[in-house]
């Protein structure tokens, strides 16, 4: 969040459910001079605000879900030594659109309906290609953030990526694609 302008401290205080109070405790801000800037009375000073602006963005953080709050846990993927066929079977019984591909337990790209659909269209013997193995199809692998991640993060990463995978400590734990971000409560 960029520093707030005094005139809109009040409206985020609430939002966050803080009283006037609260905040002065962490910002560091006196009561007295919160409820000044919020009925206008005063033009504080730069580091007042920045110090209020960082607390309420502090406990924004704190307050927001993180990724590990949507993720599935359970992650449907495929080896890199599998078939075309055998991925998109994959997804069709589970009614995904994309996979995570793994050598061992390493992610080392991504496979997905589209780029299968792309490789049949071009291709002269479709058949052909259900036969080949994933990692000659595959695309890169899906970005990993942690399972700390707050979600309002994740909003740019799936402008670019289909999916991302969440990890814990380097070891993938879950994964989030867009209609888990469209789930949020």
């Amino acid at each position: 969040m960029k520093m707030l302008e005094p005139k809109d401290i009040e409206k985020v205080r609430r939002q966050l459910g803080l009283t006037q109070y609260q905040l002065s405790s962490i910002s560091q801000v006196s009561q007295s001079l919160i409820a000044k800037i919020e009925s206008g009375k005063i033009n504080p000073s730069y580091l007042k605000i920045k110090a209020l602006s960082d607390a309420l963005e502090n406990i924004r953080r704190k307050n927001s879900k993180k990724a590990k709050d949507i993720m599935a846990k359970h992650i449907i993927g495929m080896s890199s030594d599998d078939r075309v066929k055998d991925a998109a079977r994959l997804m069709r019984t589970h009614c995904i659109s994309q996979l995570p591909i793994f050598e061992d337990e390493k992610s080392v790209g991504s496979l997905s309906e589209r780029t299968i659909l792309r490789l049949l269209e071009d291709a002269s013997n479709p058949q052909n290609i259900f036969e080949k193995k994933v990692k000659i199809v595959m695309e890169d692998s899906f970005p990993v953030v942690s399972e700390d991640t707050p979600i309002e993060l994740l909003y740019s990463v799936f402008d670019f990526f289909q999916a991302a995978l969440v990890s814990k400590r380097e070891k993938v734990v879950g994964i989030i694609t867009k209609a888990d971000l469209l789930n949020i409560d």
